[in-house]
């Protein structure tokens, strides 16, 4: 059974997203401050940690950047406004997704089964060679990912979406098909996503390895 560690502090919302999760298949923990939620973080990490953007004390996006430097579990942001500037914050400091309120718990629960599916060990597919692009190499079987021959520390999302551009060089893709394949939605998305975890990819791969095609999506330059 996924274990959720869920940081809310409104006691209603945060009963409710719990008995929820529950009814889902998911063990929850939860906590109604960012240092309480900071505390059970480390001492039993979950598979996925919920964190409310209004915390009282170390608010969500400090907090899922203080998880996001210890560990690669992936976070998804609960934000009470749809606010651009709390959104790219969120995602800027780490989160992998984030849901509005207020929000389906069924929908809740589906964003936590997508992120626990892109987390999961990627199968092997014998013959696929690493791959170069200049002075990037990535090996699509064991997924090390080595710039200038010093291994880089990728996210979950960022290597699903660097598995994506490596295997289309060249190719345009569109924000919804990305949302699609590295998201998993199956509704249409928030495309402000893609773009704030594309800017983090290319911050560490290079920015010019991937380059905005205006109107349609990104490539990666073969």
């Amino acid at each position: 059974m996924h274990e959720v560690l869920l940081v809310e502090d409104d006691e209603m919302i945060r009963e409710a997203t719990r008995l929820t999760l529950v009814s889902s298949g998911y063990a929850v923990r939860t906590a109604a401050d960012g240092m309480t939620g900071l505390a059970l973080f480390r001492e039993q990490t979950p598979d996925v940690a919920v964190l409310d953007i209004m915390l009282p004390g170390l608010n969500g996006v400090s907090l899922a950047g203080r998880i996001r430097e210890e560990s690669g579990v992936p976070v998804l942001l609960i934000s009470a406004r749809n606010d651009p500037v709390d959104v790219v914050m969120g995602l800027e400091a780490g989160a992998d997704d984030y849901v509005t309120k207020p929000f389906d718990g069924m929908v809740l629960a589906a964003r936590i089964r997508a992120l626990l599916r892109r987390a999961a060990p990627a199968e092997q597919r014998p013959g696929r060679a690493p791959l170069t692009f200049g002075d990037l190499a990535f090996d699509p079987q064991t997924l090390d990912v080595y710039r200038e021959g010093k291994p880089l520390a990728l996210t979950t999302t960022e290597l699903k979406l660097l598995q994506e551009f490596a295997a289309a060089p060249g190719m345009v893709l569109t924000r919804d098909l990305l949302l699609e394949r590295v998201w998993d939605y199956a509704w249409s998305g928030d495309t402000r996503v893609v773009d704030v975890h594309i800017r983090r990819l290319r911050c560490k791969i290079g920015r010019e390895r991937i380059e905005t095609v205006r109107g349609f999506g990104y490539k990666m330059r073969p």
